[in-house]
């Protein structure tokens, strides 16, 4: 009998490795068609990156960043006069030098932690289980406001280009995240492939625009007239406050710095070192960008402008006017909006890692038909929509909220990332733990000139989410303790399954095939069934008729008919099962039969009885609803 069964189950499997052409309804066809077919779990290494590939998925948070943070460092200094501005250079050299620290630093996280999870994974091994909470909390903040941001920014810079479609810059904003949220749920692979030119278009673009302005500026030969200097803040003495405040805004610009750290999995073979090398290049093309564009800044004299971005101005006097500049500003524009696309390569793994350790749910494990973890593409397309709608998809509202809660996570990696290296050793530990040292310290200060400087601003509401994700974190993984002590998930029961007798109850309205079938299946499941018809006083001849049409064909089934003064079928059958003498029976199994249409709209022409005794029995342990379709193909 054994050896039946298990040569059975060998059959089913191999058959099942042979299949590919599941069957799927037309629903299933038309989802299929949008994100591709199916992919085995053999075939995951199709939609692993490379190098390159690695700086469209993972880095164009961080790239596209030269956009807004120079201009939010000068939009800050020009309070303090234009003299003032001649500090973008120093101020862009020390955020420089903490990038240089984070980059160097994230290189040891991937080598210390190839698993993926950036902060949550390293605080969680080294700070314990209440400091991860924190790390994951203030990543996935970040994370939904670098899509918000990013697609919000891009749009921003179109719609200035092209004024009649301002008021339609959230219906943009929202279709950009469709279509980013679509390229995903195709597979990373997919997406990166599909960033890669505008990227890469990008990155040699405006280093060359910097490499001709710092060697032979077609320009200044173009002055901006009649533009008037945008207000930033009240006039003040250039102070440490204001330095604080310029730095705090320049640091924007280092967003995104850890999503390859967080997403270390989604690397082709070798993963480290293929991970390692795509975040040096990051760190090496960012820190050249900021540098050459401050200098570019001072050296023309940029100054924040009404309706003219910092970045734009500097094209203009390196480049000119000309089929360039307009080729370059599609593609900022293009690039600001993808950059959304870092959050998703990196959070539904930070939510896979959350989930398996109990703090979502369970269904964020799960990878979809492309070897994707959909319920955090989902989770993230709808926080960040929803975040786009309640600011209309205005940048200003949101970026006063950004880079707080990266920072917080770049602070509790780099901590925990000196634990580790005094727990392991090893030979130069204490090189390592003092460059993670370091980077803790300054990341820390900036943690803490964000909040001073940014908190009226908008930066309470991170302070309010924080600590309201972590309760949502406690609050799952409490559901889930109590969960596995109810069902006593890893412990060996005490007792063997048992067999129970079983009651199988069928709801019949006639004699026909549909009886016939449904009686069929019914006996195979249990010793005993009944046929139970509900029937109203008013239709009494009816009720005869059935029963004698019933003992006419003898199917071997007692015939229960229930008279019911209501036109309700459903309240009846619930007190004939509420009254069956349980001693007997300890269980009792509702088997309806179901007539499947040949086309889903037929649908609503049958009645749903299936689903309203489902509904009804839904919170009973000692009552089982099934249903015996009958396919009218059949």
């Amino acid at each position: 009998m054994a050896a039946g069964a298990e040569a059975l189950a060998q059959q089913l499997i191999t058959q099942s490795q042979h299949d590919n052409t599941p069957e799927q309804g037309w629903g299933g066809r038309v989802w299929h068609l949008l994100i591709g077919q199916p992919l085995r779990s053999k075939e995951a290494s199709k939609e692993q990156i490379g190098r390159v590939e690695g700086l469209a998925a993972l880095s164009l948070d961080a790239l596209t960043s030269v956009a807004y943070g120079p201009e939010a460092m000068m939009a800050v200094l020009i309070a303090g006069g234009a003299s003032a501005l001649h500090l973008v250079v120093p101020i862009t050299a020390v955020i420089v030098a903490l990038l240089v620290l984070l980059v160097l630093s994230y290189r040891q996280v991937i080598e210390a932690y190839p698993m993926g999870g950036g902060a949550y994974t390293v605080s969680r091994e080294n700070l314990g289980q209440s400091v991860s909470q924190l790390a994951a909390a203030a990543l996935v903040v970040d994370y939904t406001l670098t899509v918000a941001v990013s697609i919000a920014a891009g749009v921003a810079v179109f719609v200035s280009a092209f004024p009649a479609l301002v008021p339609y810059q959230l219906f943009l904003c929202l279709a950009i995240l469709a279509v980013i949220t679509w390229l995903n749920l195709r597979g990373l692979g997919d997406s990166a492939r599909a960033f890669l030119l505008p990227t890469l278009v990008f990155i040699i673009g405006l280093l060359s625009v910097i490499a001709i302005g710092l060697i032979h500026p077609l320009a200044p030969h173009i002055h901006l007239q009649n533009q008037p200097v945008k207000p930033a803040f009240p006039l003040e003495a250039i102070g440490i406050l204001l330095l604080l405040k310029a730095f705090s805004a320049g640091c924007s610009a280092l967003t995104g710095v850890e999503a390859i750290a967080n997403g270390v999995p989604l690397f082709k073979k070798p993963r480290v070192k293929r991970a390692k090398s795509t975040e040096l290049a990051l760190g090496v093309i960012l820190g050249v960008m900021l540098l050459g564009l401050a200098i570019l800044a001072v050296h023309f004299q940029v100054r924040p402008r009404v309706n003219m971005a910092v970045l734009n101005q500097i094209m203009i006097y390196s480049v000119g006017h000309g089929a360039f500049y307009y080729i370059m500003s599609i593609t900022i524009t293009l690039v600001l909006a993808l950059a959304a696309n870092t959050s998703f390569g990196s959070m539904p793994v930070l939510a896979s890692l959350l989930a398996r350790d109990g703090y979502l749910p369970r269904a964020f494990t799960i990878r979809g038909d492309r070897l994707v973890f959909n319920s955090g593409i989902w989770s993230l397309a709808v926080l960040s929509g929803a975040l786009l709608i309640a600011v209309n998809g205005n940048t200003n509202a949101l970026i006063p909220m950004f880079a707080i809660g990266v920072f917080t996570g770049f602070t509790l990696a780099q901590s925990g990332m000196v634990v580790h290296w005094k727990r392991t050793g090893g030979n130069g530990w204490q090189g390592r733990a003092f460059l993670n040292g370091l980077g803790a310290v300054m990341t820390a200060a900036a943690t803490v000139i964000f909040l001073v400087t940014k908190f009226t601003s908008g930066a309470f509401v991170v302070v309010i989410a924080v600590p309201g994700l972590i309760v949502l974190f406690h609050a799952v993984s409490r559901y889930y303790s109590q969960l596995g002590q109810v069902l006593r998930i890893g412990e060996i029961p005490d007792v063997k399954p048992q067999r129970r007798r079983t009651l199988v109850i069928v709801p019949v309205n006639g004699i026909s095939r549909l009886t016939e079938m449904a009686l069929s299946d019914a006996c195979s499941l249990g010793e005993d069934v009944l046929a139970v018809s509900v029937r109203f006083d008013d239709d009494q001849e009816a009720a005869a008729e059935l029963q004698h049409r019933w003992e006419e064909w003898q199917p071997g089934v007692e015939l229960v008919i229930l008279r019911s003064d209501y036109h309700s079928v459903v309240r009846p059958l619930i007190r004939f099962v509420n009254s069956l003498d349980r001693k007997s029976h300890e269980l009792v199994a509702v088997l309806i039969p179901v007539v499947i249409p040949r086309k889903r709209r037929h649908v609503l022409l049958h009645n749903q009885m299936d689903r309203v005794l489902g509904a009804a029995f839904r919170h009973r342990s000692d009552v089982v609803v099934g249903r015996i379709p009958l396919r009218l193909e059949e």
